[in-house]
Parts: structure tokens; sequence; C-alpha cells
């Protein structure tokens, strides 16, 4: 007798699972089949309770880091030595980026309505920090819902969705034949080609994707770019509804007024300082969301699915778990390391989450996706260079993979 199929509405019994493994790799792969109930089941009660007064000191820690560097670096220009100060400079911009990273998280917490069981205070922090860091928070918040509503579905998630493979062909077969898309395709994949890419996608893509949404999937494209962006308040684009313009409009007033206090200060102590203080740590930052956001959902362990077999379930699975030491779990409040349960539960304030997701994995068994061992910016630099498209892991089956290398 043949037993109950793993992929309900598929018709595959266990025998033809056995025949179906990840593209290139020995492992064969089954969706999983507890509810989102177990999951919440196993967490313990206290941890869906956050503690408004807790998480204003973390704010206000953060706040305290990125004022204390502040006031560090204005004795950077008291150095004498050219190089010495440069190099100060740089590191000021480092690590002033790294805790405006840990605010941009603190404010994406409040998003979720993680940080306070008060909305008004979820929301005002969370426009705050995020104006300050010239992110639209109330669009932003709308269309993350959306990310987390559709996680790895392949015709409706909004965060790094993969090309699958007809799809990564036919671009590449329309580039055309002159003799400069020959040559960029005979150097594209070379190391120094790929780092000069990467390092000019760090650099822009976040703000470009918050104003005309340049990555938009083919539904959101064929609209016209100004009315993908997060700043309309129109009604009609793709990613708000009419009700929603008062809250955009709120974010838009929010970036207007932290472009004015950007303004004033390079009238008062010149563009170069206010790029020193301001503007070298916020492309940091930038840096940072991109590479959270693409490790979190870009990965050879993680399947992606189609309309016909994507569950809140499956994508909310279908997510990892990095490590990045001392940064990623007191600077950038554990993003990284626990983001498989952040899609399960968003609502877990942060100073929960490690204890939270410990109780997740032994319901979630082997679907729990994590890779501790690879360092995380060689981790990036691997995904990047190597997750190109997506394929279906049997024709018909409606389950796609990264294929590994050879």
């Amino acid at each position: 007798m043949r037993r109950a199929s793993p992929y309900p509405g598929l018709g595959i019994d266990d025998d033809e699972k056995k025949r179906i493994s990840l593209i290139k790799t020995e492992k064969v792969f089954t969706p999983p089949e507890y509810t989102i109930k177990d999951i919440h089941d196993a967490i313990p009660p206290h941890c869906f309770q956050p503690h408004t007064f807790l998480s204003i000191a973390y704010v206000l820690r953060d706040i305290s880091f990125m004022l204390i560097l502040m006031c560090i670096a204005t004795y950077i220009p008291r150095i004498e030595n050219s190089p010495v100060q440069v190099l100060t400079w740089a590191l000021y911009s480092f690590f002033q980026g790294l805790v405006f990273t840990g605010m941009w998280e603190l404010a994406h917490e409040c998003g979720h309505g993680a940080l306070s069981k008060y909305k008004s205070v979820n929301n005002t922090i969370g426009l705050l920090l995020h104006s300050f860091l010239l992110v639209p928070y109330y669009s932003w918040r709308i269309t993350h819902s959306q990310h987390h509503k559709a996680t790895n579905h392949l015709e409706r998630d909004i965060a790094f969705v993969p090309d699958t493979k007809a799809d990564w062909d036919q671009k590449r077969n329309g580039r055309g034949e002159g003799r400069a898309i020959k040559m960029w395709e005979m150097v594209e994949d070379t190391p120094i080609v790929a780092l000069l890419t990467l390092f000019g996608h760090q650099l822009v893509a976040w703000p470009i994707y918050l104003l005309i949404n340049n990555f938009a999937l083919k539904r959101m494209a064929a609209t016209p770019w100004w009315k993908r962006s997060h700043f309309y308040i129109g009604g009609d684009g793709p990613n708000f509804k009419p009700a929603n313009r008062r809250e955009i409009l709120i974010s838009d007033m929010g970036i207007m007024v932290m472009v004015i206090v950007l303004f004033a200060c390079t009238r008062v102590f010149g563009r170069w300082n206010v790029f020193l203080f301001y503007g070298g740590p916020w492309l940091w930052t930038n840096h940072w969301i991109l590479t959270i956001t693409f490790l979190q959902h870009t990965d050879f362990s993680i399947p992606y699915y189609p309309s016909k077999t994507w569950s809140f379930l499956r994508g909310a699975a279908s997510t990892v778990d990095r490590d990045f030491g001392f940064i990623g779990r007191h600077i950038f409040h554990g993003a990284i390391e626990t983001h498989v349960l952040h899609h399960h539960s968003s609502r877990i304030p942060f100073y929960y989450a490690a204890e939270a997701s410990q109780a997740i994995q032994g319901v979630m068994g082997t679907h729990y996706q994590s890779d501790f061992k690879t360092p995380y910016l060689w981790a990036f630099w691997k995904n990047y260079r190597n997750c190109r498209f997506v394929e279906e892991i049997g024709e018909g089956i409606g389950i796609y993979f990264f294929p590994k290398s050879e």
C-alpha cells in the first residue's frame, strides 16, 4: 500500500518521493508538515510579551552609541598625519554604520509591532528612527508586510526573488549581439568584475529600490516607476491602496524633515563634514540591510514555490539563520541569527528571539535551516556569485532550488 503523499495536490507518492532529490545533491526534500499552531505552542508564553520600557532602553542605548561615536569623531580632524586621519574616518564610518544598522533593525521591530504592545509607541519610535535613516517608515512597513505574506513565493514575494532557469535564459538571450554585449559576457563572471558590480549594487540599490522599485516583479514592472515608488501617494499603484495615503504622506513628511535637517547641517558645518559624520555611515547601513536580507532568503538549502504549491508555512520555513558573531547578536539585535523564527512569528521582540528560536527547532526538525559555520561575508560573496537561478526538482513538482555547482 502506498502512503499519503507529502506533496498535497500533486499526486506524488512515497515511491516517487524517493526519486526526487535536490538538484545535483544526494538529499531528499519533503515540504514541512508541522503547523503554525505547533510553532506557537512550543514558544514560551512570555516570549510574546514585549516590555515597553526595556525596548525603549535599547533604543536609547543605540542612540547613545551613535552620539558617543559622533563626539569621538570630532577629534579626528586634530590628527595631523593625513593617512592616519583618513583611516580613522574610515573606521568611524564603519562602526557608526553598524550602529545605524542596529537602529534600522529596531525600527523594523516597530514595523511588526514587536517593541511594545502599544501601537502608538511602535509607530512613533519606528517613524523617528527610519526617518533619520531616510527610510519611509509606513510605506516600507506596508511593502515589508507583503514580503512576509508571500515569502519565497516566485510570483508574489518582493525580496530577492530569484529567476527561474527559463527566465534567466530569456534575459541573457535577449541582450542582443553587439560587440559591447559580447565583451561584457566574456568578463562578467570574473572575480574582479563581479566584485565591482557588487560594490555598485551595495552602494545604490537600497535607495533606488525605495525610490523607483527597480527590482519589481513582472506584475509590477508594467506600472510606471513613480507609481511603484515608496513615496507615491496616488493610491493606484501596485503597492498601496487609497486607504494607505495618510500613512504614506506621514512617511514622506518624515523624510522631508530629515532632508531639511541635513541641508541645514551642510550650511552650518559644510557638505563634506555632513558626509563624514552621517553620509558614510548611512552608505554602510544600506550595504548591511541588503546583505542581511539577501542572505536570509538566498541559499542552496532553501526551496522556492510557485502559486500551486506555496503556503505561508512553507514560505516561513524557507529562510536561513546565520552567525555574525558579536555584531549580529548585540549590534544588529539578532536579526541575522533568528530570522527563521521571525518569519514564523514576527511579533516576538528581539530580546526573546534567541530563546524562542531554540524552542521551535524541535518542531521544525530538518526544516530548520542554518549556516553557523560559513563566515558571514564569505557566504555573501559565494551566494552572490553562484545563486543565479532556480530549477524545478522534478517536472510538475512545483518546488524549486538553486542548482549546486559541480
